[in-house]
């Protein structure tokens, strides 16, 4: 596992960071600011998560 960028729309957002056997969310946007910290099985997860905080669906809609 390696870092990543992580992008919302083209724009990047954070980034995520080994943590473990986990991956860490690094936020550098403010819309993402809430998610700071968390941390995800691994980068596609930690998209999803932001898609989903971003545009305000539920997580079975998402």
């Amino acid at each position: 596992m390696n870092k990543q960028v992580i992008e919302h729309a083209g724009v990047p957002v954070g980034i995520v960071v080994p943590d473990g056997d986990a991956m860490k969310f690094i936020a550098v946007k403010f819309p993402v600011i809430d998610l700071d910290g968390t941390r995800f099985e691994n980068a596609e997860a930690a998209r999803r998560a932001i898609r989903v905080h971003i545009e305000g669906k539920t997580p079975a809609t998402a």
